[in-house]
């Protein structure tokens, strides 16, 4: 099991034997149909695919649950701060109100505003799995390949893959140091209050930046050594050709696109009205 959080995880399926430009370009349909919708019925019919093509990439929840975590938290987060500061922003959108609360001044719950919310839950769902399958099903080689391809500068789509690469590294230097300053008698389990935790985790910042600073000088003076940027273009070892399944996956994503704006020409707007 892979231990690192977004790394690359290699599995045998049908995600993975895609290439890295059809996946960005597959990504960036599927996230722009969500993003301009708040048609209901899309979301649920979208968020039902995005299960689907979670089960097709053969990837564990368990081996990115701690990401998952973390989504969950920030949208729960960001539905409270909607509600606090928004809390009539459905009924103003929908241009009904159908209170389920006695009156408690702007505060009060309406159908609406559940509505809407909802909304903007089944929008993180729908996008949130595609987005994890990206980062994970994507070698960082191939995802820099892919972004060459579909027009980004060589220079920049090395940078993004290094910065990839990055995540892992960083993540093994911190358990490393981690468990050095635990054998010295620096106590970061939940035996130790959350203050004095937080202050000893504190401690591994410097030695982390140090070794990530030395890891920057050894391959910039690699790349420099290799005359990297001296050409206007270059090749990629994680290259992939297209073949049958990128151009069907490519076709398919491009449909729920199109479905997409045909709801909204249906709708006479983003937002689909069951009140009316």
């Amino acid at each position: 099991m892979n231990n690192e959080l977004l790394s690359y995880i290699e599995r045998d399926s049908i995600v993975h034997r895609l290439t890295g430009a059809t996946k960005l370009i597959c990504f960036l349909l599927w996230s722009s149909a969500v993003m301009f919708t708040y048609d209901t019925r899309f979301l649920l019919f979208i968020l039902f695919a995005s299960f689907v093509l979670f089960y097709m990439s053969k990837i564990k929840l368990k081996e990115i649950s701690f990401v998952l975590g973390f989504i969950l938290f920030f949208l729960l987060l960001n539905n409270f701060a909607i509600y606090l500061f928004a809390p009539q922003h459905g009924t103003v959108i929908y241009g009904t109100s159908h209170p389920i609360t006695g009156s408690i001044g702007r505060y009060s719950i309406t159908l609406e505003q559940l509505f809407y919310q909802l909304n903007i839950t089944l929008k993180y769902f729908a996008v949130i799995p595609p987005a994890l399958l990206f980062l994970v099903t994507t070698h960082p080689s191939e995802f820099a390949a892919s972004l060459n391809r579909v027009g980004v500068s060589y220079r920049l789509a090395y940078s993004v893959s290094i910065a990839l690469r990055y995540i892992p590294d960083i993540q093994r230097d911190f358990k490393t140091i981690a468990r050095s300053k635990q054998s010295r008698g620096v106590d970061m389990s939940r035996n130790e209050k959350l203050g004095k935790r937080i202050k000893n985790a504190g401690s591994i910042i410097f030695p982390l930046i140090f070794s990530s600073l030395d890891r920057i000088e050894t391959v910039s003076n690699t790349m420099d050594l290799r005359s990297f940027g001296k050409l206007k273009k270059r090749t990629w070892y994680g290259y992939k050709e297209f073949k049958t399944r990128d151009f069907i996956s490519i076709f398919i994503t491009f449909l729920f696109f199109v479905l997409m704006v045909m709801l909204m020409f249906i709708n006479d707007g983003r937002f689909y009205n069951p009140f009316v």
